[in-house]
């Protein structure tokens, strides 16, 4: 690229986002220092601010050509929302003027009842309201200028994603800054979770996409026999980019930096048509927003190059799927990454304290992890063999692994230049950064100065993941903090609650290759749960010690997450049945009589050859095979049938979830084997939908 390319990025970057830079220009000084305060200290907005970012706000968007606002949130769908309302207000004699009013920058009264709610409000309990959340910027999209913004019910009650994962900041931030106190840390006064979200995802041409009922309904094929080729040559990774791909990947990045949203990197995937983008970090809230517009703008932006991008974590049957790697860290306002190991001794000491904190809390709450990455669509990926097992475990790498062995042992350790060292508090040695191999086996692997939870299903929200982590990591160091601010001992104490943390939690801590069927025998010995699907694991998100956490740190009540397991429990139901419901659409409408007609076809042909004397050997085999196929697809779509209408006979969101994957999903396996194998000696002409070989080569 050019330097006069390169000034271009530079100079429209963020051009649509009402940033700080903007702000600052735009806002009184006065104005613009309360609103930084609130933005970056955590200081409650004050309310005469909000008039006056309103008016900016709306001059600004106006100039842009904006002539909406919508107030834009997250509520438990998995998705984004917005109701747009105009600038307008009418001052007589037909004339207009464009306004816009802190009261409506501020508050938006959307309706609470159609949105998932898990039991939280009844049909008739219509009011909602959306809250301002001032972290995160304003902008510009499609002629409307969207607000990033909290959604409750009327009586409180919490309704989307974003607000307990701006309490979840709240909470590890309060902890972490107690802990750093007692290191001698006097200027940190605000601890922030950022977060690099890496998005995997699939393009595939329209044209073919649209002839898919499966592609269209569920986002995934229901049916579809194995390409003679598909990812076994490893050509596709890293590979030269598509000029197709490559230009909507162009138009992507572009209008990504227009809204101020960070990608950097851009490259073929593992599987034929698979691809990924990867950010740089961001704070945890302001990263869930760009996720949520990253996704949104690879589905418009790839129908304008005549091709369709697939989310869904496990699309195609039989090549790698796709994930959401969550790059998770902790820095405080002062400067400090509170993962990376440091040059001092002392800042090791508060790394390995907060490091231990974290091998703790994944160790407790390993179930709240897997549920992060629950749903009908992870399913099929966790435990294949491109990404992590269902079981929870960390990676930390064998320089760590010998530093915690050693503080368990009172033993000693060799630093970069040989030297031994004894793991008093005072004297850790000055470990060096990415010295260890990536796992890309391990649920969540330590990478340098950063976690990576690579469990995350390419579709999801990656705002319930990153409330995991953060509650789980406040609980522990609040612990941390309760004991060490009462030592008379500071470094007796810490070297003795490091000791007793590793010895007790260490079992979660594996460095191996976890997909080996004997890393699932072990993790058995060591007590760690093995939670396959979703419907095993999110059921335990209203156990008792784990409401405990959430309401201790005001991040959810428990009426709260009651309501979010009952809402995770009725879309998983809700998927299968769709799904189910799609493959006996297809198999009863297009693929019986596609097999109907080729047997027509060749029992012709016998009495044709027969009548000419010519041997039809071969047409009556494979007539014979055909028939059969087609009376067992007959036979497996009618047991669906009935499986699909046995669930109006379970009661309650877990029981239907169960029935659903017990019953139902074990039927569509059943139904797409028997179909799978139809397509293997139907002709091409005959099979009703395009086959794998042209969805992921014909791009």
């Amino acid at each position: 690229m050019s330097e006069e390319k390169i000034q271009g990025v530079a100079e429209y970057f963020g051009c649509n986002v009402f940033n700080e830079e903007t702000m600052r220009a735009r806002l009184p000084k006065n104005v613009f220092k309360s609103l930084m305060k609130t933005r970056k200290m955590g200081v409650p907005l004050d309310p005469d601010v909000a008039e006056v970012v309103a008016s900016a706000m709306k001059d600004w968007a106006v100039e842009k050509g904006a002539t909406h606002y919508t107030h834009w949130f997250q509520p438990m769908t998995g998705v984004t929302a917005e109701k747009h309302d105009s600038f307008i207000s009418p001052v007589g004699d037909g004339k207009v003027i464009m306004e816009f009013s802190g009261k409506e920058l501020v508050k938006g009264e959307p309706d609470a009842s159609s949105f998932p709610s898990g039991g939280l409000r009844a049909t008739f309990e219509a009011r909602g309201y959306t809250a301002w959340d001032p972290t995160s910027d304003a902008f510009i999209k499609d002629g409307s200028l969207y607000i990033p913004t909290a959604f409750c019910s009327y009586t409180g009650e919490v309704l989307d994603k974003k607000t307990p994962l701006l309490r979840s900041m709240e909470a590890v931030s309060e902890q972490a800054v107690r802990v750093l106190r007692l290191f001698g840390n006097t200027t940190a006064t605000r601890v922030t979770t950022t977060v690099g979200p890496e998005q995997e995802y699939f393009l595939v041409d329209k044209k073919l996409y649209d002839q898919r009922k499966d592609l269209i309904f569920t986002g995934r094929t229901l049916f579809g026999a194995k390409s003679p080729k598909g990812q076994e040559l490893e050509d596709h990774y890293f590979g030269n980019i598509k000029t197709r791909v490559a230009e909507y990947m162009k138009e992507l990045d572009t209008e990504l930096w227009k809204l101020g949203i960070l990608a950097k990197t851009k490259h073929n995937e593992v599987a034929p048509a698979q691809h990924e983008l990867a950010p740089i970090f961001s704070t945890s809230n302001i990263a869930a927003d760009h996720n949520q517009l990253t996704m949104e703008l690879m589905k418009k932006i790839a129908l304008k190059h005549g091709l369709v991008c697939l989310l869904h974590e496990k699309p195609f049957a039989g090549v790698n799927g796709s994930g959401k790697h969550n790059n998770w860290s902790i820095s405080t306002n002062d400067g400090q990454n509170l993962l990376d190991p440091g040059d001092t001794p002392a800042e090791n000491a508060q790394f390995l304290t907060f490091l231990c904190a974290i091998i703790k809390g994944v160790h407790e709450y390993a179930p709240l992890l897997r549920i992060a990455a629950s749903s009908a669509g992870n399913d099929h990926r966790l435990g294949a063999n491109e990404a992590p097992p269902a079981i929870v475990s960390m990676f930390i790498g064998d320089e760590l692994q010998k530093v915690i062995e050693a503080i368990e042992n009172d033993g000693t350790v060799e630093s970069g230049a040989g030297t031994k060292f004894q793991l008093g508090v005072g004297i850790l040695p000055n470990f060096i950064k990415d010295t260890t191999d990536r796992n890309r086996t391990s649920p969540f692997a330590f990478t340098g100065n950063k976690f990576e939870f690579r469990m995350l299903g390419s579709a999801d929200s990656i705002s319930c993941t990153n409330i995991m982590l953060n509650t789980i990591v406040a609980k522990e160091l609040s612990e941390f903090a309760d004991i060490l601010e009462k030592a008379d001992d500071f470094d007796k104490a810490l070297k003795d609650l490091l000791k007793k943390t590793i010895k007790e939690h260490k079992a979660v801590i594996f460095n191996g290759n976890g997909y080996s069927a004997e890393w699932v025998e072990e993790a058995a010995r060591r007590g760690l749960p093995n939670l396959v699907s979703t419907v095993d694991c999110v059921p335990l998100f209203a156990a008792d010690e784990n409401v405990a956490i959430f309401e201790q740190f005001k991040v959810y009540t428990r009426s709260e997450i009651e309501s979010r397991t009952e809402v995770l429990l009725e879309n998983y139901g809700k998927v299968i049945n769709i799904e189910a419901l799609t493959m006996i659409d297809m198999a009863r409408k297009d693929i019986i009589p596609a097999g109907l007609e080729f047997a027509k076809f060749l029992a012709e042909s016998v009495v044709t050859k027969n009548s000419a004397g010519i041997d039809s050997s071969v047409e009556k085999k494979l007539a014979d095979k055909v028939s059969g196929l087609v009376a067992s697809i007959d036979s497996a779509t009618a047991v669906l049938e009935d499986k699909v209408l046995g669930a109006k006979n379970t009661e309650g969101a877990e029981a239907t979830a169960k029935y659903f994957r017990n019953e139902v999903f074990s039927a569509m396996q059943s139904l797409r084997a028997v179909a799978d194998e139809l397509e293997t000696v139907c002709p091409e002409k005959v099979w009703p939908f395009p086959t794998y070989g042209d969805l992921l080569f014909r791009v």
